[in-house]
């Protein structure tokens, strides 16, 4: 079965280096300032002429409150006001991107992450929808993939309802950890009883899918109480599941300078929870999807997974990989085509951009043949746990071997270990090698050797 996973301590204790998460392939880390709108309106035309279909990624910045394992792109203010200035420099690049795409593009796919996107106002929630459908060809008949990022403590009844009014069909709810000492000391105070309210009024209101995002590894979790966190997570029924490792990085991300290192659990701790949690999911019918995803069998991504049709981008796993992505506001990131590109990252430089009605492109990469051919080659693996050599060859009119000569050594110590089968036309990923499948990847990227491994989180 796809979602079988063996848990083998020493392979992953050998096995658990640094590296990306590949949600592109070249990475974030290899975009550079040399790439900008010139570059992203030519993407544009291409997309406009190939009437491809549209996934749109909004980001908005602001949070109340600071969890200080946070490392996302975010805006810390209590000052509600602080968001109509920067919707009016989002509505103004929203409206200088769609005029280079065509009206005919669907949207099949929306995401408004952040930060809070609630943080915004049921005024200014409206007001920002509604400028996305005067400009871009959002559907109406609720068959696209609109989904929105919820932190239950911003969240009521009343927004549910709005957000399923505005077209929204998945929620993602942050939850994290469920023990009040773990909260306390990650300064995220949010009860058991705030998300189930969130999770029964999308239920009620028909919202298609449910996501709940756990973190393990943060101070004063043990295995004892983290086990009972996904117990109490098991009994709300998400249709998915993200359970991410913490990295903590003090040095890139000041709010986590605030946790206490002492307080961390150790490392055989983690594993522990890790190997936990599988066992109480696994019981409880999820399946693995990979890169610490899980999901019921009847979920969109598991049916994927077992047609072999899923597939990985700047919003994890997805149905909707053919899609370009256009991603709007501070930090956001498109994929169009073969390029990368992403918005300066810093507010007042993307206000003051667009305040000059110029596109806040500050960075980005064109794939050349060889990132094309190792992006599939990733995908394919990371998504299926498998990869057909000939599959590759057809597609890029190559000797899979010949071209890949100089990793076999490396890939036959993997196979030695039992990680993957390496045959003669094709590898596959082995139950004990799927939650290391980040490693087999890396085997096959080019740039990792030039890269400081510190920028990236441990694969378990």
């Amino acid at each position: 079965m796809l979602d079988a996973i063996r848990w083998d301590t020493d392979l992953i204790r050998r096995y658990d280096l640094a590296g990306p998460r590949y949600t592109s392939y070249p990475t974030a880390v290899q975009f550079n300032s040399q790439v900008g709108t010139f570059d992203l309106f030519h993407a544009m035309r291409d997309s406009r002429k190939a009437l491809r279909p549209l996934s749109l990624y909004v980001h908005v910045p602001f949070c109340a409150n600071i969890c200080y394992y946070c490392a996302c792109n975010k805006v810390i203010t209590k000052d509600r006001g602080r968001a109509q200035p920067y919707l009016q420099r989002l509505e103004q690049e929203i409206q200088l991107i769609a005029c280079h795409l065509e009206p005919a593009q669907k949207v099949e796919q929306l995401h408004f992450g952040g930060g809070t996107p609630t943080f915004l106002s049921h005024d200014e929630l409206r007001q920002l929808m509604a400028h996305l459908r005067k400009h871009f060809n959002l559907l109406d008949d609720d068959s696209g993939d609109y989904g929105i990022e919820i932190d239950p403590r911003e969240a009521d009844w009343s927004t549910m309802g709005l957000l399923r009014e505005l077209g929204f069909n998945r929620v993602s709810i942050g939850l994290q950890d469920l023990d009040p000492a773990v909260q306390r000391a990650v300064n995220r105070l949010q009860s058991l009883e705030e998300t189930r309210a969130v999770i029964d009024a999308a239920r009620t209101l028909q919202f298609r899918s449910i996501n709940i995002d756990l973190i393990y590894g943060l101070p004063k979790q043990t295995p004892e109480n983290f086990a009972r966190t996904v117990e109490e997570v098991i009994s709300l029924q998400p249709d998915r599941l993200s359970v991410f490792n913490y990295a903590h990085l003090p040095e890139r991300f000041m709010p986590q300078r605030r946790i206490n290192s002492h307080e961390l659990p150790s490392p055989a701790q983690k594993l522990e929870m890790l190997q936990r949690t599988i066992e109480q999911l696994t019981a409880a019918g999820y399946r693995y999807i990979g890169m610490d995803h899980f999901a019921l069998p009847d979920d969109e991504l598991a049916i994927a997974q077992e047609e072999q049709t899923l597939q990985r981008n700047f919003q994890g796993y997805t149905t909707h990989g053919h899609c370009d992505l256009i991603g709007l506001g501070v930090s956001a990131i498109s994929q169009i085509g073969d390029l990368y590109c992403q918005n300066n990252s810093d507010l007042n430089q993307y206000q003051n951009t667009l305040a000059a009605a110029q596109l806040a492109t500050s960075r980005g990469l064109v794939c050349n043949a060889d990132d094309r051919l190792r992006r599939a080659v990733i995908q394919q693996l990371i998504c299926n746990f498998s990869l057909e050599f000939a599959e590759i060859e057809q597609a890029f009119n190559i000797d899979f071997q010949g071209y890949f000569g100089a990793l076999w050594p490396q890939l036959q110590g993997m196979a030695n270990d039992g990680l993957i089968n390496l045959e003669r036309e094709r590898i596959e990923v082995l139950p004990a090698g799927r939650l290391l499948v980040r490693s087999v990847c890396m085997v096959f990227d080019a740039y990792l050797e030039q890269q400081n491994r510190q920028r990236f989180s441990r694969v378990i």
